[in-house]
């Protein structure tokens, strides 16, 4: 085996083909978590729910089968975000209502990845019920960004990403709403991803066909990304939308140099603002495609609904999965959980009926877009990480948000059209905090944007920028 340090350095892919040849254990890698979280996460806070006792247990269970049949991460550990059940772990859900709860059993989405070789080892910090794109809770506090200790990580899947940056974690599980896995990747300098509706099944609860939230991967790198994905996604009848697992893995499409002919790049979609510093940078990467003979063009689909759309749908799912926390618990519930449940209960039929036909009407726009670009690129957050201080973003380049996620429409546009996107770090700041770039992708089109984000990846030379050690706040 290698040390300690050596380990938290290499790539989940290098760590996976590893364990294969029997060259280190899963126990190896537990051991060198377990020292890399004592000298690192005291600062961050990424993961304040440890579960070793149980992960070494499922280690030696895993260790009793042949290599071949230890599945595709053959013991790799993954946290989970603490939104999400994992048999006898607490699942808190940032929320003091939840802070001593256990789960009697694991939600689907860490059952399927228990099958294929993760052994969970963690929980990650999310804000209570993964409200806003600020990791921050009354349970555990705030998650804080290894890049400059005095910035947020972004949320909701802040821990997530902040345990990759700092090296706690070479994979880690995460879920979307409205850029929950791809705000955080991209101000913490790692990949994101919300998958397609039904590319990864999960455990349903409220409604069966709810699918604004998507759980997906996070990692390091694209490659990384992509083997996560194809350990997370495939078919589940406890989830009646989730859809077969491709007879094409998705690491295979990450690798396989498959180019895409012309792209489309803009920096606010037509419906949000966005710090120019961020526009430069986000453009100038986009139009690094050209390097390797991309034909890249400004254009973007037409959005004018999607944020109107968005308020309605996100408020109508609060009401269905938290309006009865607000009658037993209102005084334990944040300001914004609390502002959008309440939003749903101003909702009328007619209301609702108008954001699902405006949601089609999105879709579709984006289907007929994508018949002319093969993949839609714009900042993944419209600024860089803010300071942990600050319950979200009020303001950008003089425009001011009515609500806790106005900033996010950048993000929760793709989620709206049933897009999938990648969020790739594409440069950095005067203050050398990262920037993210979404690389979006017709329905069901994970693995076009994931070749396209290799080879992004490659041209920008910026695939191996974490772990980093957690640098003091300015």
């Amino acid at each position: 085996m290698g040390s300690s340090e050596e380990l938290v350095q290499a790539t989940a892919c290098d760590i996976v083909e590893r364990l294969r040849k029997n060259e280190i254990t899963p126990h190896d890698l537990l051991d060198a978590l377990e020292t890399r979280i004592r000298k690192v996460d005291g600062e961050v806070n990424a993961l304040p729910i440890l579960s070793f006792d149980r992960a070494r247990d499922h280690a030696d269970e895993l260790m009793k089968k042949p290599v071949a049949e230890r599945g595709l991460l053959a013991g790799m550990p993954v946290p989970i975000k603490d939104l999400t059940d994992v048999a006898g772990v607490r699942t808190t859900q940032g929320s003091p209502i939840f802070k001593d709860v256990v789960a009697s059993k694991s939600n689907i989405v860490v059952e399927n990845l228990e099958t294929n070789g993760a052994i969970v080892y963690a929980k990650s910090n999310t804000p209570e019920f993964g409200a806003g794109a600020q990791t921050f809770n009354e349970v555990f506090g705030a998650t804080r960004n290894p890049w400059n200790l005095s910035r947020s990580a972004s949320g909701s899947s802040g821990g997530a990403a902040a345990a990759l940056a700092s090296g706690t974690a070479w994979l880690a599980h995460g879920t979307d709403v409205g850029g929950s896995l791809r705000n955080p990747a991209s101000f913490c300098g790692v990949v994101g991803m919300r998958p397609s509706i039904g590319r990864v099944a999960h455990s349903q609860a409220a409604k069966v066909d709810r699918t604004l939230s998507a759980d997906g991967p996070m990692a390091r790198n694209v490659e990384d990304l992509a083997l996560l994905l194809d350990a997370m996604s495939g078919e589940h009848i406890g989830d009646a939308l989730s859809l077969p697992r491709l007879p094409t893995s998705f690491l295979s499409a990450a690798r396989s140099g498959a180019k895409p002919k012309r792209i489309a790049y803009s920096a606010t979609l037509g419906i949000s603002p966005v710090d120019p510093e961020v526009a430069e940078i986000t453009r100038k990467a986009a139009h690094r495609f050209a390097e390797a003979g991309v034909i890249v063009e400004e254009a973007h689909p037409d959005f004018r609904e999607a944020v109107e759309c968005a308020h309605v749908l996100r408020a109508y799912d609060y009401v269905l999965t938290k309006g009865k926390l607000l009658k037993s618990h209102r005084d334990q519930l944040k300001p914004e959980v609390i502002w959008n449940i309440e939003e749903g209960l101003k909702l009328t039929l007619a209301d609702i009926e108008r954001a699902e036909a405006q949601r089609v009407t999105l879709m579709n726009r984006a289907i007929a877009f994508f018949e002319t670009y093969d993949l839609l690129l714009c900042p993944t957050t419209i600024v860089a990480p803010f300071p942990v201080e600050q319950r979200y973003l009020a303001e950008c380049n003089g425009v001011k948000f009515d609500n806790y996620v106005g900033w996010l429409a950048i993000v929760s546009a793709i989620t709206i059209a049933c897009c999938p996107g990648l969020s790739i770090p594409c440069g950095f700041t005067r203050e050398n905090l990262p920037v993210g770039l979404q690389i979006v992708a017709p329905p069901r089109g994970e693995a076009r944007a994931l070749a396209g984000g290799k080879i992004l990846e490659n041209i920008l030379g910026l695939g191996a920028i974490t772990p980093i050690d957690p640098r003091p706040g300015k």
